[in-house]
């Protein structure tokens, strides 16, 4: 080949300016929200660039909603925003709702002064375009406003109404009646729900119709007046139930499990702090065919190494199970290890009886563990910690005040052959 001279040839680099709308548009896109904003403000071209609606896709915009702003909605508008979350309410919310009439999802969580009044001065249309709902904390909104919602908001798939304490049972009749889309439903700490809301949920009364049954997942914690009875309902009407929790909800007994254990669509069950919950109710979801993936008993002191049992002989889906404070020791935690082989996910913080030999058992058996929290386990010391630290998956370790209460540390960075890259507490190598 002929030797070629490149010194006469000329070399050209495109400004940035050249580039066409649709390619900074692209670049824009990959920017977080307020570099979005400072584009805009570059140039013309820039700005027209930057008002591409590909370049705002999924973003949810976090309004205060004070004063009079004549400009604000055009240009949510312009940029096809569809989310949005309001931080604080001083005006009226029916711009939001009626200025934006493709708006997804409204989250108004937070809002402490919003009231029945003006959720149903905003929804006086049907809003057909929102799906997601969340009216967390909202105090004041009582069954008025969920039947209003219930009116104009009839394609609605999330709902969202933790800490709404005023809300009861009637207030479930107007959801299981309309809403029949809802897929996801938190009623955290709605203290006068009952098993009669939960059944119109379930399509159980006349008044609901055929009620919520494409419910998928179930927030039910906190709920103090909730019964095994409940959890009946749930067994014979919600049919499609993914996920359901009850942690602190004392009045869910063993009898309840038995009723849940027929539902083998959940695969997630939080029972956290149930009081009454036992190593019976663990027998009664083994034996009943429960496909449960991820099970959460902590502080539930009923549940020991008898309950331990009863899950490696039945629940063969496990792949997180967390057991914080539970009253086992490592004979249950051979149980598990030796059979649950796929768990990736196991907390034991707090349970005081687990020493080394309960480690060195997970660490030989359970090698696609990621996430392991040890947390308050007084009586393990370096040689467990070292054989944990051996299982090749394990990413995550949780070992809080480990270090400062043995006087003590890790092993070197060199003895660690996972791939941990997480350490959580105020844990040290040495």
């Amino acid at each position: 080949m002929e030797d070629m001279d490149f010194s006469s040839l000329e070399v050209k680099t495109a400004h940035v300016s050249c580039l066409y709308p649709e390619i900074l548009a692209l670049i824009f896109s990959y920017l977080d929200v307020k570099d979005k904003g400072r584009a805009a403000q570059v140039c013309k071209a820039w700005r027209e660039a930057a008002y591409h609606k590909s370049v705002w896709r999924g973003v949810e915009a976090r309004l205060h909603l004070r004063r009079a702003n004549p400009s604000l909605f055009p240009s949510l508008l312009r940029r096809g925003i569809r989310r949005v979350q309001v931080l604080s309410l001083r005006k009226s919310l029916r711009d939001v709702v009626q200025r934006l009439p493709n708006i997804e999802s409204l989250n108004l969580s937070g809002c402490y002064n919003l009231t029945d009044s003006w959720l149903n001065h905003a929804m006086v249309l049907e809003v057909p375009s929102l799906t997601i709902l969340n009216l967390s904390m909202c105090k004041q909104i009582t069954d008025s406003s969920l039947n209003r919602i219930a009116q104009c908001v009839s394609y609605l798939e999330v709902l969202y109404l933790g800490g709404c304490s005023n809300i009861t049972n009637e207030g479930l009749r107007f959801i299981a009646s309309k809403l029949k889309k809802l897929r996801v439903l938190n009623l955290r700490s709605c203290r006068h729900i009952s098993d009669k809301g939960i059944a119109d949920l379930a399509g159980l009364s006349l008044e609901s119709g055929s009620g919520a049954v494409g419910l998928e997942n179930l927030g039910l914690q906190d709920c103090q007046k909730i019964t095994d009875e409940a959890l009946r309902h749930l067994s014979h009407g919600v049919l499609h139930l993914k996920s359901i929790n009850l942690s602190f909800c004392a009045g869910v007994t063993d009898s309840g499990l038995k009723h849940l254990a027929r539902l083998s669509t959940v695969r997630e069950l939080n029972l956290r702090s149930c009081d009454n919950i036992s190593d019976i109710g663990m027998a009664y979801l083994a034996e009943g065919g429960s496909r449960v993936t991820i099970l959460d008993v902590s502080f539930c002191d009923k549940v020991s190494d008898q309950g331990l049992l009863h899950i490696s002989q039945g629940l063969f889906n496990l792949r997180s199970l967390s057991l914080n404070a539970c009253p086992i020791s490592d004979e249950g935690l051979s149980r598990v290890a030796r059979t649950l082989s796929d768990l990736h996910t196991l907390n034991i913080g707090q349970c005081c009886r687990v020493t080394d030999k309960g480690l060195s058992l997970i660490a030989d058996h359970l090698h696609h563990l990621q996430c392991i929290d040890l947390y308050g386990c007084t009586k393990i010391t370096t040689v467990g910690l070292e054989k944990i630290m051996q299982i090749p998956n394990l990413a995550v370790l949780n070992l809080g005040l480990w270090q400062r209460e043995h006087n003590g540390g890790l092993p070197k960075p060199k003895e660690i052959g996972s791939g941990l890259h997480s350490l959580i507490g105020t844990v040290k190598y040495k």
